[in-house]
């Protein structure tokens, strides 16, 4: 091979020189290519009690590990030689349109994650045009909400209380600021044994400990954030001295049944959907009794370990109900690709929970913008790669469910059959 000195124009292509960034966020954030980058970040700004609230899940933590691996576990059938210059990922969910087929799921105590909390995921909720549900243990009300996100669609999620009346306020008070869907979460009729939080030993504000003081040595900026602007306020509820679990389980009730549904569809002017469904019979129940969607949620593995994978279920409860119901679906969500298999496989729209948190504890709302970024990138890419130029095409074909636990068939306990 002959060889020769270069010369210093031969150099000239080859530089690419860039503005250094002064703004640490900012370059933290562009820095940031999947969900889990941005989960490596907020690890890392976050204090440990706040962090392992989002990030953990119930007891051994296996039905949040479950429906994660259901997702690594999808095999894409792409089709090829269609043009797909442009994709179009919006479409219409429960009657209002979306520009991408997720909205933020409502996340309790946000403003313990980052100061800016549900605001900044409303705002950014509202640039990317989809939805937004605020939990009712979210940390901002329900008007702040709506002042944030004037122009897009809020909703709001309501566990049921003993306390009737303090439920019905809360309804009347969504419908007043003019949140168009209500999510009725059933799923929780005691609080599920968290154990992070209980070795953490978290409460709502985080208490300043020995163990917590040391912890905050290395995260400074979210201390001061925390200690220098609003205390906590809570869009239902004043502030609670003890424990998550304790707070739950003062506040839930266990004798909730599904003729509860009824005086919330007489009250709610909007589109009810109930979030928590997750076998194929309760499915059909709660849109025999009139609901508009069906959430497909495990509640992020939060409640009872070894619960159904969602998207397992999936496919069965589209069959069942729908027809009736507009199918969402949650928990396990960490990138566009599940998304994208998710539709593919009937759902009309997905929720994200962990994957918008990470994104807000990494940078606040410039975060959260980062994380809608991220999986709008993969949607539209995975739509591309798979040969499909809007949602309408997408369709069970195109994903196989891979399977790594199958239900074991046994003897049947009655000796007549």
């Amino acid at each position: 091979m002959k060889r020769y000195i270069p010369r210093p124009r031969d150099f000239a292509p080859l530089v690419r020189l860039r503005a250094p960034e002064f703004d640490a966020t900012k370059r933290r954030l562009a820095a940031a290519a999947t969900i889990e980058d941005l989960r490596a970040i907020a690890r890392r700004r976050t204090p440990r009690a706040a962090f392992d609230y989002t990030d953990g899940a119930a007891e051994a933590e296996l039905s949040l590990e479950r429906a994660r691996a259901a997702f690594r576990d999808i095999e894409f059938h792409p089709t090829v030689l269609r043009d797909v210059a442009r994709v179009r990922t919006g479409w219409e969910v429960l009657g209002g349109p979306v520009s991408l087929p997720f909205g933020i799921a409502p996340t309790g105590f946000t403003r313990m994650m980052h100061t800016e909390g549900e605001v900044a995921g409303a705002r950014a909720a509202g640039r990317a045009g989809i939805p937004f549900a605020l939990s009712t243990m979210g940390t901002t009300s329900i008007e702040a909400v709506r002042d944030a996100n004037p122009h897009g669609r809020n909703w709001f999620q309501l566990y049921l209380w003993k306390d009737r009346d303090r439920s019905i306020a809360l309804v009347d008070r969504a419908a007043a600021a003019g949140f168009d869907t209500l999510l009725v979460t059933v799923d929780v009729p005691v609080a599920g044994a968290r154990l992070r939080d209980r070795r953490n030993g978290l409460t709502v504000p985080p208490s300043l400990t020995a163990r917590t003081i040391l912890d905050a040595l290395p995260r400074a900026r979210w201390w001061f954030d925390f200690l220098t602007t609003e205390p906590l306020a809570f869009a239902s509820l004043d502030r609670w001295p003890g424990t998550v679990a304790e707070l739950l389980d003062t506040m839930f009730d266990p004798t909730v049944t599904v003729a509860d549904l009824g005086w919330i569809r007489a009250r709610w002017p909007g589109k009810l959907v109930v979030k928590g469904i997750q076998t194929v019979a309760d499915a059909v129940t709660v849109a025999a009794h009139g609901a508009d969607g069906i959430v497909l949620s495990n509640h992020g593995g939060r409640q009872l370990d070894r619960a159904p994978v969602p998207f397992h279920v999936l496919p069965q409860a589209v069959a069942a109900v729908g027809g009736e119901a507009e199918i969402i679906l949650d928990t396990g969500i960490m990138s566009g690709a599940d998304i994208v298999a998710s539709v593919a496989l009937g759902a009309r729209c997905t929720l994200i929970g962990r994957a918008y948190l990470y994104g807000l504890m990494a940078g606040g709302e410039a975060g959260v913008d980062r994380a809608i970024a991220i999986l709008t990138e993969q949607i539209e890419r995975t739509m591309r790669l798979l040969g499909v130029g809007c949602l309408e095409e997408l369709e069970p074909g195109h994903v196989t469910q891979l399977t790594r636990l199958t239900p074991l068939k046994l003897p049947s306990l009655n000796p007549s059959r």
